[in-house]
């Protein structure tokens, strides 16, 4: 029973992050970002969105929490880390990538709320 209980749980928390990481989307595209990627997925790492702004290239990093600052502190070292491994393995694939800027930002979803983006946030 506690097994049927657990994978539940594990559904609901992976349709509750694919959710977010669509609704994120979808507000970053109104700020005037392009999404090049979603859960872009390498052997370093996962990116949820890669988005672009003319020479701006963004991976942002979702989280669904109750308070944004839950949410920024749900963003550890490690998976910064893994992010920016993942980050320099999709630059290394683009052709324009020596005129890119660079930038990662987290952004919170929350229930009842606006997402809300924190641009540079590591």
């Amino acid at each position: 029973m506690a097994d049927k209980s657990a994978a539940r749980n594990r559904r609901r928390a992976l349709r509750r992050g694919y959710v977010s990481e669509y609704l994120a989307a979808v507000f970053l595209m109104l700020k005037g970002y392009r999404i090049v990627a979603l859960r872009y997925r390498t052997s370093l790492g996962e990116i949820d969105i890669i988005a672009r702004k003319r020479n701006l290239a963004v991976f942002v990093e979702v989280k669904a929490r109750r308070e944004e600052m839950l949410a920024i502190e749900a963003v550890s070292h490690t998976a910064q880390n893994r992010i920016r491994a993942a980050s320099d393995l999709w630059l290394s694939r683009q052709r324009d990538y020596a005129l890119l800027s660079l930038r990662y930002d987290i952004v919170a979803v929350m229930p009842g709320r606006l997402p809300r983006h924190f641009p540079n946030a590591f």
